[in-house]
């Protein structure tokens, strides 16, 4: 364990995909978008590999990383995910089709080397079905559709319907770019009207409704664009006065606050201002591009990460143990924690710092764990000492 703390060598693999899926009808096949995204992170990958590798025997491609992704039918094959080398991937062509009756299912990634060792399979989080995008003036009675400020969204564009033309809001290179092979999760802040533009800013809770004031924040960089105010999308027009809640997949365009009609705007590959002239005798409608109106969707993210302390083993990392929650019960000598999650099996551990704590698998959705006396964890601490923070591993 101190030598894990000094030098974590964690193989994890990251799921980003859209928290709701559009049901395909017949023959159609209408993908998910934006496509589920598989990311390898972490030194674990290639320790793994360059140990297989040094395998007496090891043949070329033993320790190649291959993948497949589905969603959970047996009626659709698993489709391979192409890494090739590379730490990630898009599934383009996944979709769900009316003859599946599930309201809710989760992505399977299966994974292995190339030597037939497995990795198991790795679950997305729970992703709901849906028809398609309601027309009809939203109402908070139907919550599930609607978006939390607060919570993660992605936004594309699409030019003439074309799937082919779709471009992602993503950072790269701390530059806001629409891209074609990758999408960002931005966190979408519901930002008091009389707000200052400001590194700093002021939230508030509640869900997002067009005509409010909102801010986007790239949930891996923290980058963020400035100020705007979402605006309903009608065909070709900003609409000013809509003010009912967005909802999944509606189109909606960003009217960049503190300028007179400047929208966020794809051009090619960059994101530029778009200055937006009012329709002709009605200034409660602008006249916007394409490249304005954006499409916006919820998205999740399932990350897992694992470390083989003592090399390879027989048991299979997946599928992972997952915390949902922390509780502290009672204190001094009586204090302990009450984990809740799933996955868990009586072999687990809780460590608070290089010190193993008494730890009781209750269920595999519960297990608690019994706090060590502060002096153990750290041996040098007194009472003096304030502020401290403890890493708690599994």
């Amino acid at each position: 364990m101190k030598e894990y703390i000094a030098n974590p060598c964690n193989t994890t693999l990251i799921i980003n995909h859209a928290k709701v899926a559009q049901k395909s009808y017949g023959t159609e096949k209408r993908f998910f978008c934006p496509p589920p995204t598989v990311y390898l992170q972490g030194k674990g990958w290639k320790r793994k590999q360059k140990e297989i590798l040094e395998r007496e025997g090891c043949q070329s491609g033993d320790n190649e990383i291959h993948a497949f992704i589905g969603i959970g039918s047996q009626n659709q094959e698993l489709q391979p995910l192409h890494l090739e080398a590379k730490e990630f991937c898009a599934a383009k062509t996944l979709f769900i089709s009316d003859a599946d009756k599930r309201k809710h299912f989760t992505l399977n990634v299966k994974m292995f080397y190339g030597n037939g060792e497995s990795l198991g399979t790795f679950e997305s989080r729970t992703i709901k079905v849906i028809s398609k995008p309601s027309k009809k003036k939203q109402s908070l009675k139907n919550t599930d559709l609607c978006i939390l400020g607060g919570t993660q969204v992605a936004l594309f564009n699409r030019l003439r319907s074309q799937t082919v033309s779709t471009r992602y809001l993503h950072v790269e290179e701390n530059n806001f770019l629409a891209s074609s092979t990758e999408w960002g999760s931005f966190k979408i802040h519901l930002i008091p009207d009389d707000e200052i533009e400001g590194e700093e800013f002021d939230t508030e809770e509640g869900y997002i409704h067009y005509g409010k004031t909102v801010k986007l924040v790239c949930t891996e960089t923290t980058m963020a664009l400035p100020l705007m105010v979402i605006r309903k999308v009608d065909k070709t027009q900003a609409l000013l006065d809509a003010d009912d809640p967005v909802s999944q997949l509606h189109k909606c365009c960003f009217h960049i606050k503190n300028t007179p009609s400047n929208y966020l705007c794809i051009q090619s590959e960059k994101i530029i201002q778009h200055q937006a002239e009012p329709v002709q005798g009605d200034d409660r409608k602008y006249i916007i591009p394409d490249g304005c109106a954006w499409t916006i969707i919820s998205t999740d993210q399932a990350k897992y990460s694992f470390y083989e302390a003592m090399g390879s083993t027989a048991d299979l990392p997946s599928p992972v143990p997952v915390i949902d929650k922390v509780l502290l019960n009672g204190s001094g000598e009586t204090a302990c924690i009450d984990i809740c999650g799933k996955h868990f099996t009586s072999n687990l551990k809780v460590w608070f710092g290089e010190c193993e704590a008494e730890t009781i698998v209750r269920s595999d959705e519960n297990m608690i764990a019994v706090v060590p006396d502060r002096s153990l964890v750290q041996p040098d601490w007194n009472i003096t000492k304030k502020g401290d923070k403890l890493d708690v591993q599994k």
